[in-house]
């Protein structure tokens, strides 16, 4: 049965392997295969980017959090091809002809997001399960949540850009260690490292989740908040402070003199709610000259 106010199509895209549902500012995305674990298909990488296009392009998305159906949150690529589940293309693939990994562009459209983004860890989160989480903004777990970056127990390496996701969110030696190992944690291990922010009873994980991102909905300019997710994130492949300092100055430049400052400084002198003008769709100022994203080769 899908949700009161569930979308089951944005544009020309039909969702069935996930559930995609706005209101009050905030859009919930549910990995939706229960009977399966949820466990993760080409299809469901294409309708999860489909959904933070979604998001990015409505205004009225403020934060998006991300859970699962049932008793897992991911439990790992779906592994019913057997044998050739990673073969893509097997020995007829040629080097030169390099398949794009799935996760990795799930992860890379999680980290070009315009909207926070936040990871309600309902259960297992296994393999890529564990991997899509890093680019979140925030992790929280249920106390029923275990993870694992086992790809060195199935033949394989960690994928979806978490080679460079992982250590920063938990530093190298959580990071060898867990790889290296490929053995499930709990979520009371998760949280000790830093890979969640907090976990919760079961029935307390989603309202944890939305109030935080009730918290951005409510009091944030949503501009604001899409270049600082955008500078928080760029600055960590930072050389010296001075690239951050930088982005600073033409940040602090470019909102300085924006309809959203003069109302955030108004609306505090006369001690009411803020009502920002600006709108994420218009799009962002550059305060990145000279970055660019590198291209897949």
């Amino acid at each position: 049965m899908v949700p009161t106010g569930t979308i089951t199509m944005v544009g020309r895209m039909k969702f069935e392997q996930i559930r995609y549902a706005v209101g009050d500012g905030i859009a919930t995305i549910t990995l939706h295969r229960p009977d399966k674990m949820n466990a993760f298909t080409g299809q469901m990488m294409a309708e999860l980017i489909g959904a933070f296009d979604a998001t990015d392009a409505d205004d009225s998305v403020r934060a998006v959090i991300v859970t699962g159906e049932g008793r897992a949150f991911c439990a790992g690529a779906d592994l019913s091809a057997g044998g050739s589940t990673f073969s893509r293309g097997g020995s007829e693939t040629v080097e030169r002809e390099i398949p794009r990994d799935g996760g990795g562009l799930l992860a890379l459209r999680i980290f070009e997001s315009l909207k926070p983004v936040i990871g309600a860890i309902n259960g297992a989160a296994v393999g890529v399960g564990a991997t899509m989480t890093l680019p979140m903004d925030l992790r929280l777990a249920s106390e029923a949540a275990r993870f694992g970056f086992v790809f060195a127990r199935r033949g394989i390496v960690p994928e979806a850009c978490s080679s460079y996701f992982l250590p920063r969110v938990v530093g190298i030696q959580r990071a060898t260690e867990w790889v290296f190992t490929g053995r499930v944690f709990p979520a009371s291990e998760a949280l000790e490292a830093g890979l969640v922010r907090s976990v919760h009873a079961p029935d307390d994980l989603l309202p944890a989740a939305r109030a935080i991102a009730r918290e951005i909905a409510d009091n944030t300019a949503p501009v604001s908040v899409a270049l600082s997710r955008r500078m928080l994130w760029r600055m960590l492949g930072a050389s010296h402070p001075m690239e951050a300092h930088r982005v600073d100055s033409r940040g602090i430049m470019e909102r300085g003199r924006s309809d959203d400052a003069r109302e955030g400084v108004t609306s505090f002198l006369e001690k009411r709610a803020a009502l920002y003008p600006d709108r994420v769709s218009a799009g962002l100022p550059d305060i990145f000259p000279g970055w660019d994203a590198p291209e897949f080769s």
